[in-house]
């Protein structure tokens, strides 16, 4: 028993280790592949933290623009601060097209219709109370225009949530669906799911 419990955790820290540093990138750059980019959208992330989708989606703006919103607390990721996010956008050569706003979730700075591509990633179920998510998830569908693409990644049950706030709000196209065993952090217990959808409307 003590072996098995042994080899329970050693395989949790294994997969735990390459969803954070590996999968999660791999898995993101599919995610972004899916959406066929022209180079001309205009982007957003929610909650982009050190900016690791941020930037993946800056690199595909030939024209555009990516704007990142956080709030900026290291309880929500380590390292999380609007200076280390902007040094590593330098670093990939992207600081020219990175935009990054101070502001909370639930209540965006921008304008309705503003983007053409919303995206968040781990970010969402941060906020701890159910109408908090809600009030998000109906932000980021507000500052999408009509035909703008929203693809959320997030843990287990949340995603369910967020399809059932969407099924409410003026979207086509809602889909849900596993991301797979590069985005297990530790084990099937803890796995990423999407919820991709359309924004509607004239």
């Amino acid at each position: 028993m003590p072996f098995l419990c042994a080899l329970v955790m050693a395989v949790a820290f294994v997969l735990y280790a390459h969803a954070t540093r590996r999968g999660k990138f791999a898995v993101w750059e599919e995610l972004l592949d899916e959406l066929a980019l022209r180079g001309d959208e205009q982007l957003l992330d929610l909650g982009c933290g050190r900016g690791a989708v941020l930037l993946a989606g800056a690199r595909r703006l030939s024209e555009g623009r990516a704007a990142g919103v956080d709030l900026w607390r290291a309880v929500d990721q380590s390292g999380n601060a609007r200076r280390v996010t902007s040094r590593n956008a330098e670093a990939e050569g992207v600081h020219d097209r990175v935009e990054l706003h101070t502001g909370d979730l639930r209540d965006l700075p921008f304008g309705d219709g503003e983007f053409d591509v919303v995206l968040s990633s781990l970010a969402i179920h941060n906020i701890k109370d159910a109408e908090g998510r809600r009030r998000a998830v109906a932000e980021a569908v507000r500052v999408l225009g009509p035909g703008g693409r929203l693809v959320i990644v997030d843990i287990g049950r949340s995603v369910a949530r967020y399809r059932d706030v969407l099924a409410e709000l003026p979207v086509s196209g809602l889909g849900v669906r596993p991301l797979g065993w590069r985005m297990w952090w530790g084990g099937p217990w803890m796995r990423s799911h999407v919820v991709t959808a359309s924004r509607t409307g004239g």
